[in-house]
């Protein structure tokens, strides 16, 4: 039996109230939810599917016309759940297609759900029971539906092959995202208005400006005076002459040194503009590298705020400017300027979310320029779904994607590709190089010999390390670098870098080794692979402990790094020590060496992409594709078995995908010379929001293991800081004596830890 809501006038039925205002101030409910479809539909027009977000945003809210939830805005009641009645909707009146809207108009508030069966995450009812459970309603007066004749634009001839539910599903995602940025932005607009707040969002500039800012950036460099400097200006010119092409797959394989980060915003720049595109997408893997990265487009750009920075540790409100502070916050949200700078973690993460603060920004990517910076380090274990997600923005969704790195990994299927051993790989003849003959640049650019130094013991490097006057080491585990260090102890410029150092010790630390290089002090330090990860430093010698060849590849860009000697030298060697690494890390490294074997130089472009087909046919494919979801092994196959019943299991593909796997959790460290000051720690007690504490806490954190913190809890070492407000979220260091000055955090003996407070 029908709820018969359409007699109500619409100006008595409401979306949302005002504390304090009487009820003519308030929001009607027709007005909210044609804002709401006007607004999503403006952002699903770039892919192909206004008509679809715009039916989606008109019964998004369905359900705040019972007089239940009516009552409970009068506060006449407990809340009122709302958004089962325009799924319920959506799927009698639009078959098929209507149940993907059901989806989105289900999950805007909790997250997208499973199709059927309860989840692991959230939501944990599924679609099924949330529609079951709905009241069936009539639209109110003065709503009309589109009439959805016809398939959106990314499903329009949609074969029915082993991707067409990762297809269908995916298109749900980005209907969702437009659904919940609009709900977002239309909702606040209108307390804003109620409020008479000023509106903080959006950017007004141009592409073009941007470019014409870039070009005269470039210009100011000069003419090329060196080799070095007359190949880049030639990768840089070839590069953007590629920008014509349609947009679709791209591969830009430029050496270290080859000035890749202006060279591919050029590109994207160039490539926008000739197509229509939107935005530039920076993915990098590294967080150490994001802020110089930003810092490099400011200043190349000429406008701080076109880019945004997106990041866990980015410090909102240590911005000079309060309203720009509100205004990249806002612009966070929903990746709203037209070059973004963020993390792997972040792009990735998102693209399988399904909470709607996490996949606001997805719609975002239509028609946008995605640079993956690093490319060789797409995650191997969800190698598979991103793959497919990355193919899938340029195939439905109007974006290009350029995999930019000097190492670019096998991705490409076939005998005319790499012989990815997946569907997911890359068509060769749909990827487009734009760099002017990769062999060739890479012999240009060649700046180091690497050689197969055999098996040493820890004496015999630390003897290497203390002959040579500048030279960096880099092993496989912390507590080995920690034992190689301590045995340099007393060799002039020694120091060590792992994660075991808050962020603000290793940036003195990287301070004082740049020093030393440029001044010729002595300089010998160890570190993990923590120093790869886009640190700019460069050592005339690099001592590197066997490992992956695109790890190798990276220790190589520590050396001879600015090209000022003929040749640096790279040693690869494996320890004997007693420090075994991870299972997958001794994979990566027993393939490397025999690539080393097979290979008279191990970097060049044949033999790194002979290491990657072997890690790739190694692993299989079941590896490439690892997540556990809700039982199923895999993504796409979770995907796969949902069949043409279309009952995705959301929830549980966002409870399972984690670029980072390891569960390190952070160790706040307080006081001395790197941990959180007295004053700071005084003021953090007053600040009533977990959010800003952790941002102030990130300086002076460590990563360690969740047994290992929970032993120092335990034994009384650390703490819960404040606990009973925010729970147990901040651990914080209680004995001084666990972090050394030099080397960082130092978890001795467990069963010592708790008698060394003091």
């Amino acid at each position: 039996m029908l709820n018969i809501v359409a007699d109500l006038r619409s100006d008595s039925v409401f979306a949302h109230s005002v504390d304090g205002n009487p009820e003519h101030d308030w929001e009607p409910l027709t007005d909210h939810l044609c804002a709401v479809g006007t607004s999503a539909s403006c952002f699903a027009l770039p892919f192909g599917a206004a008509e679809v977000a715009r039916a989606a945003g008109l019964l998004h809210d369905l359900g705040k016309a019972k007089p239940a939830f009516q009552a409970y805005l009068r506060g006449n009641r407990p809340s009122e759940p709302h958004s089962g009645e325009g799924a319920r909707f959506a799927a009698e009146r639009f078959g098929g297609l209507g149940k993907l809207i059901s989806y989105a108009i289900a999950g805007h508030h909790a997250g997208l759900p499973n199709g059927t069966g309860r989840a692991q995450g959230r939501p944990a009812t599924p679609l099924h029971d949330r529609i079951r459970q709905a009241e069936a309603l009539e639209l109110p007066r003065g709503i009309e539906l589109p009439a959805l004749e016809g398939p959106p634009a990314p499903l329009a001839g949609l074969a029915m092959d082993d991707q067409a539910n990762f297809r269908l599903h995916f298109f749900t995602r980005m209907l969702f995202s437009a659904l919940v940025d609009a709900d977002f932005l239309e909702t606040e607009a209108f307390y804003d208005r109620v409020e008479g707040r000023p509106r903080e969002r959006g950017w007004s500039g141009s592409l073009e400006e941007l470019r014409r800012a870039l070009d005269a950036h470039l210009a100011a460099f000069g003419q090329a005076t060196t080799p070095i400097n007359a190949e880049r200006a030639r990768i840089l010119s070839h590069v953007r002459a590629g920008a014509k092409r349609a947009p679709g797959l791209f591969s830009l394989t430029v050496p270290t040194g080859g000035g890749k980060t202006l060279t591919s915003l050029a590109f994207a720049l160039d490539h926008a503009i000739a197509h229509g595109l939107t935005r530039v997408i920076h993915v990098i893997p590294y967080v150490s590298i994001i802020e110089q990265t930003a810092a490099v487009f400011r200043n190349a750009l000429g406008d701080a705020d076109a880019v945004l920075e997106h990041h866990a540790s980015f410090d909102w409100e240590g911005l000079d400017d309060p309203a720009e502070s509100e205004r990249l916050r806002l612009a966070a949200q929903n990746w709203d300027r037209p070059v973004t700078v963020t993390t792997a973690v972040q792009f990735f993460e998102s693209l399988f979310a399904n909470r709607p603060s996490k996949c606001r920004k997805l719609h975002r990517l239509a028609k946008s320029v995605i640079i993956l910076d690093e490319a060789q380090m797409l995650p191997l274990r969800l190698l598979r779904p991103c793959l497919a997600a990355l193919k899938e923005l340029a195939r439905g969704y109007g974006a290009s994607v350029v995999f930019c790195t000097a190492t670019q990994p096998a991705l490409k299927t076939g005998a005319r590709g790499d012989g990815f051993p997946a569907p997911e790989g890359l068509d060769p003849a749909e990827v487009t190089e734009l760099a002017p003959d990769p062999p060739r640049l890479y012999e240009a650019f060649r700046r180091v010999r690497v050689q197969d130094a055999g098996e040493m013991d820890d004496q015999s490097l630390a003897d290497e390390l203390r002959r040579r006057d500048q030279v960096l080491a880099i092993l496989n585990n912390r507590r080995h670098a920690r034992t190689l260090f301590d045995m340099l102890d007393g060799a002039e410029g020694g120091a060590i870098l792992t994660t075991w150092m808050t962020p603000a010790h290793r940036r003195s630390v990287l301070d004082e080794v740049r020093w030393r290089l440029e001044d010729g002090r002595p300089v010998r330090i160890v570190a993990t692979s923590l120093i790869e990860a886009g640190v700019d430093v460069d050592f005339p010698v690099v001592w590197r402990e066997a490992a992956g060849i695109d790890s190798i590849a990276q220790a190589a860009g520590r050396c001879n790094r600015e090209g000022r000697r003929e040749s640096g030298e790279v040693f690869v060697f494996r320890s004997n020590a007693d420090f075994p690494p991870p299972a997958e890390l001794r994979q990566f490294a027993e393939i490397g060496q025999q690539v080393l074997a097979r290979h008279g130089d191990p970097l060049s472009l044949a033999a790194v992409r002979d290491y990657f087909r072997d890690l790739f046919w190694r692993r299989g494919v079941e590896a490439l594709d690892a997540a556990e979801v809700g039982g199923r092994h895999g993504i796409m196959t979770a995907l796969a078995e949902a069949g043409n019943q279309l009952d995705f299991p959301f929830a549980d593909i966002a409870a399972a995908f984690r670029l980072i796997e390891d569960g390190a959790l952070p160790l706040v460290i307080r006081g001395g010379r790197w941990g959180v000051p007295p004053d700071e720690m005084e003021r953090l007690r007053h600040v009533p929001h977990a959010g800003a504490v952790a941002r102030a806490f990130q300086p002076y954190q460590v990563s360690v293991a969740p047994r290992l913190r929970a032993e120092l809890i335990g034994l009384g070492a650390a703490s819960w800081w404040r606990e009973g407000e925010f729970g147990p979220q901040f651990a914080v260091l209680e004995n001084p004596r666990l972090y050394d000055e030099r080397a960082g955090f130092s978890p001795e003996d467990p069963e010592d830890m708790g008698g060394m407070i003091w």
